[in-house]
C-alpha cells in the first residue's frame, strides 16, 4: 500500500475508535485517543467494554492487519491527525503542535550534527514534548539508534506522547512532569524544543535559574532554554522554536548574557511569515552548541531566511548552502 493509505487507514481506525471510546466514558477526544493508540499498539482492545463495543473495536483493529511494514512516520502521521482533530474541539494554550514541515527540517538538523558526534546511541531530549510530534518526527531523521528522553506537564499529552513513541517503536521515556522543577541527570547529546511562550506561574520553582524575572513571574520559554542548555553534555547541541524576536524585546538582556555565557550560537534561522497567521506569531530555528574547552565557535553564525517550504527548489537550495555550512564548522 502507498504511504498515504496507511496513513489514511491507521488514522480512521484511531479515529472511529477514539470517538467510540470518547462517547462511552464520557471523556474528552484526546484522552480517548491515548486509550484507542495503545488498543492498535497491543492489537487488542485493552479496556473492559461490554461484548457489542469490544467486538466493535476488534473490528476496526483487524483493518490494520491488511496493512504490511507500516513505517514509523506512516504511525506518527497518523497520530498527528487524531491529535490535530483533537486540539480543535479543546483547544488550550498549551495544546498546540509543531508545523510537521518543521520537525522535519528540525530532524534534518539533528542528523546533520549527530554525523559529526561520536555517541552511537545518542540522547535526544524535548522538556516541552507536548504529544511527542517533534521529538519522534525528529528521531525517526536520525540514522543512529537514539533514545529519546520527552517531558511533559499536562498530564492528557504526556499519555498521548507515551502512546505515540511506543506505537512507533521508539526507544524513549516519556515523563509527566514540570520541567522546570525536576532534576535532570541524563547528559543529552541533543535537546529540541518547540517552546512555550508565556509566564512560568511558580516564583518560588522559578527563583533557582539564572533567568528567573527580577520581579514577578519568569518567562517560560526562558526557563527551558536554560534547563534544556543546562541538560546537555559538554559540546551538545540545542534546536529551539522560538519567537522571531526573542532576542530583542526589553526583558531579554539576561537571556542574551546567558546564551553567550553557556553557549556558542551557530545559527538562526528564521521560518516563512507565510507559516503564521501574523509577522508577529512567525517563529525562528535557534541552534547553540554548549561550551566545550577546544571547540571554537564559528565566527559569524549563520543567519538566513527560509523560503516557502512549498518552493522545493528554493528550498533545496537553501538546505544544500545550510548542509554545507555545517560541515565546514563541525568538521574543524
Amino acid at each position: 500500500m502507498s504511504e498515504s493509505t496507511a496513513t489514511e487507514t491507521v488514522y480512521s481506525v484511531l479515529d472511529r475508535g477514539a470517538q467510540e471510546l470518547q462517547n462511552i466514558y464520557g471523556m474528552l477526544y484526546l484522552e480517548a485517543l491515548s486509550l484507542m493508540g495503545e488498543n492498535l499498539r497491543t492489537g487488542s482492545v485493552e479496556q473492559h467494554l461490554t461484548a457489542e463495543a469490544t467486538k466493535k473495536l476488534n473490528g476496526w483493529l483487524t483493518e490494520t492487519n491488511e496493512l504490511s511494514g507500516v513505517t514509523a512516520e506512516e504511525y506518527r502521521k497518523a497520530m498527528q491527525l487524531a491529535v490535530l482533530k483533537g486540539m480543535r474541539e479543546a483547544t488550550q494554550p498549551n495544546h498546540a503542535m509543531t508545523p510537521d514541515a518543521v520537525g522535519l527540517f528540525i530532524g534534518f538538523l539533528t542528523e546533520k550534527i549527530l554525523s559529526y558526534d561520536a555517541a552511537q546511541s545518542p540522547q535526544i531530549t524535548d522538556l516541552a514534548c507536548g504529544s511527542g510530534n517533534l521529538l519522534t518526527a525528529v528521531m525517526n531523521q536520525v540514522s543512529k539508534p537514539a533514545i529519546g528522553t520527552g517531558v511533559e506537564a499536562d498530564e492528557t499529552l504526556a499519555n498521548l506522547a507515551y502512546v505515540n513513541a511506543r506505537l512507533q517503536g521508539k526507544q524513549a521515556e516519556i515523563v509527566h512532569d514540570d520541567s522546570v522543577k525536576m532534576q535532570i541527570d541524563s547528559e543529552a547529546d541533543i535537546a529540541v524544543a518547540d517552546l512555550p511562550l508565556g509566564y512560568y506561574p511558580d516564583a518560588e520553582a522559578a527563583s533557582g535559574y539564572e533567568l528567573k524575572a527580577e520581579d514577578g513571574l519568569s518567562f517560560v520559554h526562558h526557563l527551558l532554554i536554560e534547563k534544556s542548555i543546562r541538560s546537555l553534555k559538554a559540546g551538545g547541541f540545542a534546536i529551539f522554536l522560538v519567537p522571531n524576536q526573542i532576542f530583542q524585546a526589553d526583558e531579554t538582556g539576561s537571556l542574551h548574557s546567558f546564551v553567550k555565557n553557556s553557549s556558542m550560537i551557530y545559527a538562526f534561522l528564521q521560518l516563512p511569515d507565510t507559516m503564521f497567521k501574523s509577522k508577529d506569531l512567525a517563529k525562528s530555528i535557534l541552534v547553540v552548541r554548549k561550551h566545550q574547552p577546544g571547540i571554537q565557535p564559528p565566527q559569524q553564525a549563520l543567519l538566513a531566511e527560509l523560503p516557502s517550504f512549498s518552493k522545493e527548489a528554493s528550498l533545496q537550495d537553501m538546505t544544500l548552502r545550510i548542509s554545507a555550512w555545517f560541515d565546514e564548522h563541525l568538521s574543524s
